[in-house]
């Protein structure tokens, strides 16, 4: 199967900076037309104290995109799940399934920023087990009939999640993260693995040891899909245009010093450029590449439609 392309959507905005809703939903309607197979949204409740970068809610945000879109799948890229009550995120997750007729693509992990978790009121040092408790949970309420289970706080008695998901069993869980823990996690509990920032070499090695983990677990490695997000920028040369992208992504966004995440990855310069960089990318195998614009611009949107994705898909 030929690598799909998704594209990530600007609900986080860097300080000073407010989104805006009209642009969001006209870039997703935009992106359909374009022929993009997914769209991406980001997820914090706080992020950053001063400055600090807004956020409007994911699930909000592709509730409304569902309800304007027809074709496009939607994603959250990720969903930080230890932060979210499990039943109801169960709840809202099945209905936006409904909502979309089938196109939800549900990307979790446990988080990364303690303030956060401090201000919901959930143990950051405990993140891996509740994010794994949260998971468990929600797939039992979309899979069986009843569940019965005393977990922590939780005590569903014979609880019944109805409708089910519109996607059977439920909606494909990517488990996103870069620690080893996370890649035996997505082996074992995910039906894939979604990353950022990760060079082909970087992305390699990290997707073979989540399939080796997988046949450790019994499970069908080709069962499971993988997901990179990438920045890009398309100008007149990568000389050009790398210190404007440098600049961005060393500003707006977070990478691990100790991951393979690196600014590096960066995917800029000439459509030429472009293609030969996401060429190598394709060549690992990977199922999905999440395109992030140069600063969600539209022209650049249109650039990368127009120009790059015609001669990778060809």
């Amino acid at each position: 199967m030929a690598v799909q392309f998704g594209l990530a959507m600007r609900n986080f905005v860097g300080p000073g900076e407010t989104p805006d809703v009209d642009e969001l939903l006209a870039y997703a309607q935009r992106a359909e037309e374009l022929g993009f197979e997914s769209l991406w949204v980001w997820d914090h409740m706080l992020l950053g104290v001063d400055p600090a970068f807004p956020v409007l809610d994911a699930l909000s945000i592709l509730i409304a995109i569902a309800a304007r879109t027809t074709r496009i799948k939607l994603g959250t890229g990720v969903l930080v799940l230890p932060l979210r009550n499990p039943v109801v995120t169960a709840k809202t997750l099945t209905s936006l399934d409904h909502i979309s007729k089938g196109r939800l693509i549900v990307g979790a992990a446990a988080g990364w920023y303690a303030r956060e978790f401090d201000a919901v009121g959930v143990e950051f040092k405990r993140r891996g087990r509740i994010f794994e408790r949260n998971l468990d949970m929600m797939l039992r309420l979309w899979t069986e009939d009843s569940v019965t289970l005393q977990v922590d706080n939780h005590n569903l008695r014979q609880a019944v999640l109805l409708p089910k998901p519109y996607q059977s069993p439920h909606p494909p869980v990517l488990i996103g993260g870069y620690v080893g823990a996370v890649l035996r996690r997505a082996a074992r509990m995910g039906d894939g693995w979604l990353t950022y920032f990760y060079t082909p070499e970087g992305f390699t090695k990290s997707w073979d040891k989540v399939l080796a983990y997988a046949e450790e677990y019994g499970r069908d490695p080709s069962t499971l899909s993988s997901t990179n997000q990438l920045a890009i920028y398309v100008g007149p040369s990568k000389e050009e245009v790398d210190p404007d992208m440098r600049h961005w992504l060393s500003t707006e966004w977070d990478v691990a010093g100790w991951s393979d995440s690196t600014i590096e990855h960066a995917i800029c310069g000439t459509p030429d450029q472009c293609v030969e960089q996401l060429q190598a990318h394709i060549e690992t195998g990977v199922d999905r590449l999440v395109l992030i614009p140069y600063r969600y611009q539209p022209e650049q949107v249109e650039l990368i439609a127009r120009e790059v994705l015609p001669r990778l898909t060809a």
